[in-house]
């Protein structure tokens, strides 16, 4: 298949394995942050393919998994009231809060509707003008853009019965917040293609700067991943630190003007609470004063105090502490159909990738 096959070729694949092995002389460690290559990484067998002493870690890099408990209890708080209908990814359905899921909710009765696009919660408010509708805006960088354009389609059309209960998280912050909480030692990042398509390059510049680590923007078929790690290791054995750019016939240095005009039209740069990583600041959004009528948080609703299972490692693995095998509850209790975590019940999620692909 054109434009996929090319990036799938078992002899240019070779190739790069035998440079990074060439290059590699030192224990490396390297932090994939998109849960996207945490999944293709798993998937194409690449931690088998590299030397032993290149170890891939997973990050954050999954949006459902990095949404806190209280915002989940908040949109389960919400779809409880008769007047509204909840919209939200098909992902976050299956995902634990403190003591139900969405999944539980619709089940109850409660009018609970996964959507593939915010665009898809305004067309629901338009047809349902008696009830409001509130989306659940998760999601990192990439998401951002669609969110706003359906705000700003709310706006035009004077919908007043869609509100926007907001988590969205911003990668950068959480990546200077792992370095500077030193918990785990990362020589390398290989930074998100898909968030890199929105902000570019430049918003990552401190981990060079600042840290003194070199990171690559990657693609996320085989190749691209393979020639990501032999750049990170060229960098790392010629001291160097650097952002560079593997995944070029996407990403561009400035990003998308277009699209981030549409985010900074209506949301500001706010904190925000990640699972496993706490506060951040500058690391979410909230909207603009102009546009906090939408904020599905101005409807009432009591809301029970966040809780966290006792024995779930989901927040250690996201911050690459610990891998899903060291958690006592994975494969025994935690699975796919029986999910404990939210890292288990993402596609993107490290647990799941764990059991899905590591024998």
């Amino acid at each position: 298949m054109k434009f996929i096959d090319e990036f799938r070729d078992g002899g240019i694949a070779r190739g790069l394995i035998q440079k990074i092995e060439k290059s590699s002389t030192q224990s490396i460690q390297l932090m994939e942050v998109c849960g996207t290559h945490t999944v293709s990484i798993f998937r194409y067998g690449i931690r088998k393919l590299i030397p032993p002493e290149i170890q891939l870690i997973s990050g954050p890099g999954c949006p459902v998994c990095v949404t806190p408990n209280s915002d989940i209890d908040y949109a389960i708080a919400l779809s409880r009231r008769n007047d509204v209908i909840l919209t939200t990814f098909g992902d976050m359905m299956r995902v634990p809060g403190s003591t139900s899921s969405l999944l539980k909710e619709k089940a109850e009765g409660r009018d609970i509707r996964v959507v593939y696009s915010s665009l898809d919660a305004l067309k629901i408010a338009e047809e349902n003008p008696d009830k409001k509708v509130v989306f659940f805006a998760i999601g990192f960088e990439t998401t951002s853009p669609t969110i706003a354009v359906a705000i700003l389609h709310a706006r035009e059309e004077k919908l007043r019965n869609l509100f926007f209960l907001n988590s969205q998280k911003r990668i950068p912050p959480a990546i200077f917040a792992l370095l500077q909480s030193k918990r785990v030692k990362i020589n390398g990042f290989i930074l998100p293609g898909h968030v890199s398509t929105i902000i570019g390059s430049y918003p990552y510049q401190f981990i060079a700067k600042e840290f003194l680590r070199p990171a690559v923007i990657t693609g996320f078929e085989p190749l691209d991943i393979l020639q990501g790690i032999w750049m990170l290791v060229r960098q790392i054995e010629e001291g160097r630190a650097e952002i560079e750019i593997q995944y070029k016939r996407v990403v561009h240095k400035e990003g998308n003007p277009l699209a981030l005009r549409k985010i900074f039209e209506v949301f500001e740069i706010d904190q925000a609470q990640w699972r496993g990583l706490g506060w951040i600041p500058e690391s979410g959004y909230c909207l603009k004063e102009s546009f906090q009528e939408l904020d599905a948080r101005n409807l009432y609703v009591e809301v029970e105090p966040p809780r966290e299972h006792p024995e779930c490692k989901c927040g250690e693995v996201l911050q690459g502490i610990k891998t899903p095998a060291e958690c006592r509850l994975f494969r025994i209790v935690c699975n796919p159909e029986n999910p404990v975590g939210p890292c288990m019940v993402s596609v993107e999620g490290t647990c799941q990738a764990y059991y899905k692909f590591q024998s």
